[in-house]
């Protein structure tokens, strides 16, 4: 596109100044209207594929329609050539990320001043039903008079809609993914705002929350790990701040803030002075119930006048008399009723009717096989309640073992009470973790390793490496099983891309081809024929028809629909 010069008979281009993951940018002067601009195009692979570009124009024309100080306005969408694009304001300065690389932790009042400016954004983006879905410090631009503006409200959507293949764009965007969207959940509100709190945590300390080597474990942290405190890193951070984190980033988005207005109000006054002793926020992952309504006091009511309850000495006199004679006549009751239950209880227990014998207590059976826990139960004229055993697996005890009764050892009972046992059932395998791992690679060591457990397949659209284990059911890491038996675990995991073959790799060098295919996720493997005849033989006509070193054939074929897993690729061959 950079070498036609113009662009849509309109644009004229100056210089290539950045490329990611789905665009490249140049900036570019708008000829109509005598300014500069950025001219967006996305990249070929996407330029094909129909989701991405239907979602990428309703998108960007709705992205147009914003209008905020903190938001790159869209002049144009359009496209040239079989190219899409996308022309906005151009904003000179630099992105948030360099700024925090080459100056660390910001300040708390700097931090909270780009923070203030970037909840408005996205506030007025919600309102309008927008979800940026790639909030980063890659796309926010600061100019030099601190004001900020954050890119890409266009190109977000697009974005969900296609596999993310190159390990550089998704290591950069793995730092800011919801927990939910690393599940394959589809992208919200909240999950705008879980990035903004990340976003102020890495302004606070200089760096993101959570790091690894390979992007997949970076989400698997977001899922699985708290979240740290950026007061342990800056000290100077005030506990009203970084509780702004704390609920930005809950691991269950509907414990974050309600939206982008509500966490704008919060950062707007969290460094005033009546919020400096506020106390640390502490987020349970489950949500909380709302509690009943506290019981109102209720006013006691007047006393009535003393008068009414005066009484003469005479009528008192009567009464405490009478009262005496109330008092003697129950106490005389009571002893007779006492004296015959005493004589009927005596008698009861002499013809054994009943018995006030010694209470028993449950013997130590945990560890002994059945019928020696039998045998000891016995000896203080107790049994097993048959009905209630219940059969566990364990990680040590062969099967027939007690592992607990109830109640438990040496506690006191009735004779011929009857206890509950829980017998192990035999020794099992505690179950792997397999979340984070290749489907492939684990279906191939399950079946290897336990013949027995069948494997459930659920796949779903996410950001992480194709054919990640996103999450592990039914047989849950850590539980007993027993590999003998026939056992089901499920795994979801992420969906491997489908693409459509470029009808014009045919003829292009082979490099080039190479690293096409590669930027599009696929596994290339190249393959060099022998000419038909020896070059010699051939006419100058035949050897001028031969171009060395450019692909003449692939397979599958060029235009054909194509997915990538672990174990295929494409076939490039060439002379």
């Amino acid at each position: 596109m950079a070498s036609d010069n113009m662009i849509a008979g309109r644009y004229e281009v100056v210089s290539h100044i950045g490329q990611g993951g789905m665009a490249d940018v140049f900036l570019a002067v708008d000829t109509i209207l005598n300014r500069q601009v950025a001219i967006k195009i996305l990249r070929e692979d996407l330029s094909t594929d129909t989701v991405s570009i239907l979602r990428f124009e309703r998108e960007a024309q709705a992205a147009a329609s914003l209008a905020h100080p903190n938001i790159v306005e869209i002049y144009d969408v359009g496209e040239y050539k079989d190219h899409h694009y996308i022309v906005m304001e151009y904003v000179a300065g630099k992105t948030l990320k360099q700024v925090i690389r080459s100056r660390g932790p910001l300040v708390n009042e700097e931090a909270v001043d780009i923070m203030k400016q970037l909840c408005s954004a996205v506030a007025e983006a919600h309102s309008r039903g927008i979800i940026h879905r790639d909030i980063k410090p890659q796309n926010v631009i600061v100019k030099a008079d601190g004001s900020l503006k954050i890119l890409d409200f266009g190109i977000a959507t697009a974005l969900g809609s296609a596999q993310l293949t190159q390990a550089n764009n998704v290591m950069g965007s793995v730092h800011y993914l919801a927990p939910e969207l690393a599940k394959g959940e589809p992208a919200s509100f909240q999950s705008d705002i879980y990035a903004l709190g990340i976003v102020l945590y890495e302004m606070l300390s200089g760096d993101v929350p959570f790091k690894a080597d390979q992007a997949v474990q970076v989400a698997l942290k977001h899922m699985r790990e708290p979240m740290p405190s950026v007061r342990a890193i800056n000290s100077t951070v005030p506990q009203s701040l970084e509780n702004i984190i704390t609920r930005s980033t809950a691991k269950d988005p509907s414990l974050r803030y309600g939206n982008a207005e509500e966490m704008l109000a919060d950062v707007s006054t969290c460094l005033r002075c009546e919020r400096m002793n506020e106390r640390r926020l502490l987020i349970r992952e489950t949500p909380v119930k709302k509690g009943t309504p506290e019981a109102r006091a209720v006013p006691p009511k007047t006393e009535k006048k003393k008068e009414a309850a005066v009484s003469s000495t005479k009528a008192r006199a009567e009464m405490e008399r009478e009262s005496r004679k109330r008092r003697t006549l129950v106490i005389l009751i009571g002893v007779l009723c006492a004296l015959v239950i005493i004589g009927t209880l005596s008698a009861l227990a002499f013809t054994g009717v009943i018995s006030f014998g010694k209470q028993y207590h449950v013997p130590q059976i945990v560890g002994l096989s059945f019928n020696e826990a039998m045998e000891e139960l016995e000896k203080e004229t107790l049994s097993v309640d048959e009905e209630k055993i219940r059969y566990e697996l364990t990680v040590d005890q062969a099967a027939g073992t007690i592992i607990d009764v109830s109640p438990k050892e040496g506690e006191k009972v009735d004779k011929d009470s009857r206890v509950e046992v829980v017998v192990s059932s035999g020794i099992g395998v505690k179950a792997k973790d397999y979340t984070g791992r290749n489907i492939n690679e684990v279906i191939d060591e399950i079946s290897k390793e336990y013949p027995n457990l069948k494997i459930e397949l659920q796949e779903t659209s996410s950001p992480i490496t194709a054919g990640t284990i996103l999450s592990q059911q039914i047989l849950n890491a850590g539980d007993l099983f027993d590999p003998t038996r026939v056992n089901t675990v499920s795994f979801t995991y992420s969906a491997y891309p489908t693409v459509t073959i470029p009808d014009d790799i045919i003829g292009k060098t082979i490099t080039d081809a190479v690293r096409e295919l590669e930027e599009m996720g696929l596994k290339v493997y190249t393959s060099n024929r022998s000419l038909p005849k020896d070059i010699d033989e051939m006419s100058p006509d035949e050897q001028a028809s031969i171009s060395f070193g450019t692909v003449i054939d692939c397979s599958p074929a060029s235009g054909t629909s194509y997915t990538q897993s672990t174990d295929n690729y494409i076939t490039l061959y060439y002379y």
